[in-house]
This record gives C-alpha cells, sequence and structure tokens, in this order.
C-alpha cells in the first residue's frame, strides 16, 4: 500500500458496478489507507438509466470487498445538481468530512467527453487509468433490462460483473422495480427510433401560488407515476412563453388568463445538461411563475398528466425521489430546496 496519499477518490455512478470500475477501485485500495467512492446520481427516482439506489449500489460494492478492504472504503451519495459549481461543492464536502485529508488522490478514466468532471479538483492528484476493455454500463443495462432470455443474459452478465455483483443483479430481477423499468427501458428505445435523440427544446412551469406549486403525475412511461412540472415540447411556430403557457393549460386546466400568468414571470432558467432527460439531448426552458392568490384555483390532469395537484413547497424535499428526471432541481433552482 502507497503512503503517498491519505485518501483516494473513485467517483461514478455504477449503475451497475463492473469489472471495469472493480480495477478502478483496486487501484484506489492501492493508492491510499481510506477510500472514498463517490455515488453520483443519488437521491433519485428510479429510472432506466438510474435503476439503483445508492444504497444499493453501495452494497453491491461491499459485497465485493474482503472484510479488509471494506473497512477502508466509505460510500458517499450525492446528488447530480445540474450545476458544476454545486456539484464539485458537494463531491468535496463529501470526501473532505469532519477532517479533511491533505494528500488525495483522484483515481479514474477518461472515456469520453462526460469524464471532463475529472479536471475539476485542483489540489487533488489525478492517477489516470487505461480503460478496462471495453465494458461500458449502457451496454450492460441493455442485456439486463433488454434481452428476454434470463438464462443467457445472466450467462453473459457473469463475464463483466464481479461475481457478487452478478449475484446481486440476479436476485434483485425478482424486486417489483424490475417489470416497470423493463418497460421503460423498451419505451425508450421506440422512442428514439421515431423522434431521434435530439436535440429538443421544451418548456416547463414552476406556478407558485400561497405557498404551494403545481405539479402533474406522469401518464406514460418514461416516468410513469413520477411527478414533474407541467410542460412539453415546443411548436413550430410558438414564443417560449407562449408554449409554457400551452402546455400548462393542455395539462392541468388551470384557468387562469394568459396576461395574469404574463404579469406574474418571476424568472426564466434554461437547463441543458446533456445527461438531464433519458429521451435524448433536451433543452427546457423553465418559466417560474408567482402569483398572488389566497385561494388554489382547481386543476385536473388531462392531456399527458395522470392527475395534477398543489404540493407545499414544505414538502419538496421529502418528495425528492419521487420526481421525474431533473425536475426537482429546477425547483430547487427557483425555491432553494436544499441549499
Amino acid at each position: 500500500m502507497s503512503q503517498d496519499f491519505d485518501c483516494a477518490v473513485l467517483i461514478g455512478r455504477f449503475q451497475p458496478f463492473h469489472l471495469g470500475h472493480a480495477a478502478l477501485l483496486t487501484e484506489a485500495l492501492r493508492a491510499a489507507p481510506q477510500v472514498v467512492v463517490v455515488l453520483g446520481s443519488a437521491h433519485r427516482a428510479r429510472d432506466a438509466k438510474n435503476p439503483f439506489s445508492w444504497q444499493e449500489r453501495a452494497a453491491m460494492i461491499s459485497a465485493t470487498l474482503s472484510e479488509t478492504d471494506a473497512a477502508r472504503v466509505r460510500f458517499a451519495p450525492v446528488r447530480d445538481h445540474y450545476d458544476d459549481g454545486r456539484w464539485t461543492a458537494a463531491v468535496r464536502h463529501a470526501v473532505d468530512g469532519d477532517t479533511p485529508p491533505r494528500r488525495v488522490a483522484l483515481i479514474g478514466h477518461a472515456k469520453d467527453a462526460s469524464s471532463y468532471y475529472l479536471q475539476r479538483f485542483p489540489g487533488w492528484t489525478l492517477l489516470p487509468l487505461p480503460a478496462q476493455g471495453e465494458l461500458d454500463a449502457t451496454s450492460l443495462r441493455q442485456i439486463y433490462f433488454g434481452v428476454d432470455d434470463e438464462v443467457a443474459a445472466d450467462a453473459l452478465l457473469a463475464t463483466l460483473l464481479p461475481r457478487a455483483v452478478a449475484g446481486y443483479l440476479k436476485g434483485w430481477r425478482a424486486l417489483p422495480a424490475f417489470a416497470p423499468l423493463r418497460i421503460e427501458h423498451a419505451a425508450l428505445i421506440e422512442n428514439r427510433k421515431r423522434w431521434g435523440s435530439g436535440p429538443f427544446v421544451t418548456l416547463d412551469a414552476v406556478v407558485e401560488i400561497a405557498s404551494h406549486v403545481l405539479l402533474v403525475e406522469r401518464k406514460h412511461a418514461p416516468g410513469q407515476g413520477l411527478w414533474a412540472l407541467p410542460g412539453g415540447f415546443l411548436d413550430g411556430r410558438e414564443r417560449l412563453l407562449q408554449g409554457a403557457i400551452r402546455e400548462l393549460r393542455e395539462e392541468t386546466g388551470l384557468a387562469l388568463l394568459d396576461s395574469t400568468l404574463e404579469a406574474a414571470l418571476r424568472g426564466v432558467a434554461v437547463f441543458d445538461h446533456p445527461d438531464r432527460s433519458l429521451r435524448g439531448r433536451t433543452i427546457t426552458h423553465a418559466h417560474h411563475f408567482a402569483i398572488t392568490m389566497d385561494r388554489l384555483p382547481e386543476v385536473a390532469g388531462s392531456d399527458d398528466a395522470a392527475a395534477a395537484r398543489w404540493a407545499p413547497i414544505g414538502e419538496l424535499a421529502t418528495m425528492e425521489d419521487r420526481f421525474f428526471e431533473d425536475h426537482f432541481h429546477i425547483l430547487d433552482h427557483f425555491l432553494d430546496l436544499t441549499r
């Protein structure tokens, strides 16, 4: 074991943890006496790209370690945030703990443009590793959710995953979450065949009245049954504000005049993270309307919404793992839910 570093850091989503990840973790354990595994995309709803909770991913990884090595590894769940500055600060805070380590090694492999995060930690020493074969978590999820022959899928996964993780996934298939995620996986493939992978322009509406915000329950995959902001795709000849108001009415039946909504507009923010949507590159323009009224207007789900409801702002933080894609973070941007 090297004494050059006090701590080694490994950052990833590990959806799922495969043999390439295991090689990186082995290097981290060689580099320092203590290892922090940062589990990204934490605290969010399950979806076809992020099927496993951070606790389940921690359990998978722990199952691959000896008792001695497991005692040297600490898991740190971190939200996506979709804001590079906030995300970097959250990772540093998670690694530092009560006593910030002085000498930190960052273990990583620059596989593509998504690996730019490795350059965001000045003061940490990057220890880059070469690619570990052709392993890719996206392909592994395609096998797990997309291959109908479970015996064949398990046999293939057994060659690409640590034995403990392969066994874990075989058992996880029996959990209630597996079937809807498999349906969502198939729906996303069909969606991309029909519409391509973008870029798409969408609108979302954050409507705030009397310390409540208006939410809709998604009727269809992806995200069926999850809470979301009213919104949708921009029509060909619409202005952004017109599109946001149209989608708001179509999904909730909110009976307020255009002039009332226009006067209540408090801000517009663009959310353009390349990974914010499972449907492909989707750039959304979120409109924040703060309306002064004593009574909450009647709403009802329609169009692509199974239901509509007014949610108390004070309860939104407890609903984080029930929101579609990055909609919790859009609310957080306007309403400061996590700061």
